[in-house]
């Protein structure tokens, strides 16, 4: 399989590489998101996927010129991209708010990141529908659909993608897909996530399999939390087969479960990552 996906750009969740920021899981690393350009290089890695948190919004370099100018500068010294974010922002505030002030908030955050991805190159910009954000009912549902349609020229226009990342089954992450109607809303795929919900990747894939636009590798325990790749529910095998099958030629980001440090745990993941696509026949 490496010789057939070997034009996928392979990359790393930021912070995946560097210590918990102030203990976090899944944190924009401020103060240190720089030094994560030169431990991918060193790994071979091609492109880091960005974090933007709602907390730590101000501080991040991809909602300034400056910031924007050093990301630039770190990409050319290191030829290592940023290809897409994850917009952790909603999250915490949601596009399908019930409170119309922060959804309109919400909203210009969102094609406030359209505007700036083609300074930086980023393709996919990753929206989480999990966790807190994750939809529960028929009017969130409406909610992110009208907020969807309302960016969906803007990205069709800067060519970026907007990755949702849902817990539906199947079929209603489809019929949601289809309710949108516009090729710049795709999938964001996460195969540990998929495994904690029990989903089959067949199914999956038959649904929507080729909307897919970005790709998480990572192990989970059904209905549990992270592990080290390889001990959990998730099938890597069987998902890279039918990534494979699709043509996917989307970024694959390494969002591995993670210890304090980052990169102890992050380097031997890797290694069992390269592995599956080594083994695959």
């Amino acid at each position: 399989m490496r010789e057939r996906l070997s034009q996928n750009p392979l990359g790393v969740m930021q912070g995946r590489l560097l210590p918990k920021y102030r203990g976090r899981y899944q944190a924009h690393p401020v103060g240190s998101w720089q030094d994560e350009f030169p431990l991918a290089a060193e790994l071979g890695l091609d492109c880091i996927e960005f974090i933007l948190d709602f907390e730590s919004a101000e501080l991040d370099p991809l909602l300034s010129v400056d910031g924007r100018k050093l990301i630039l500068n770190l990409v050319k010294e290191n030829e290592v991209q940023v290809l897409s974010v994850c917009a952790d922002y909603f999250m915490d505030a949601p596009l399908q708010s019930e409170d119309k002030i922060n959804a309109k908030r919400s909203a210009e955050m969102l094609d406030q990141l359209i505007e700036i991805s083609p300074e930086i190159g980023i393709k996919n910009i990753v929206i989480p529908c999990v966790d807190k954000s994750r939809l529960t009912n028929s009017d969130q549902h409406a909610r992110l659909i009208y907020a969807l349609s309302k960016s969906a020229e803007r990205a069709e226009m800067n060519e970026v993608n907007l990755a949702l990342e849902t817990d539906l089954a199947p079929e209603d992450f489809l019929t949601l897909l289809q309710k949108v109607g516009s090729s710049s809303i795709t999938v964001n795929y996460d195969m540990g996530n998929s495994a904690s919900n029990g989903f089959d990747p067949v199914a999956e894939f038959g649904a929507y399999g080729e909307m897919i636009s970005d790709f998480h590798v990572k192990d989970r325990l059904f209905r549990g939390g992270s592990v080290m790749l390889g001990d959990g529910d998730a099938q890597p095998n069987l998902v890279l087969q039918l990534l494979d099958g699709l043509n996917y030629r989307g970024p694959i980001i390494m969002q591995v479960f993670r210890d304090d440090d980052g990169y102890a745990s992050f380097r031997p993941q890797y290694e069992v990552f390269l592995n599956y696509l080594k083994s695959y026949k």
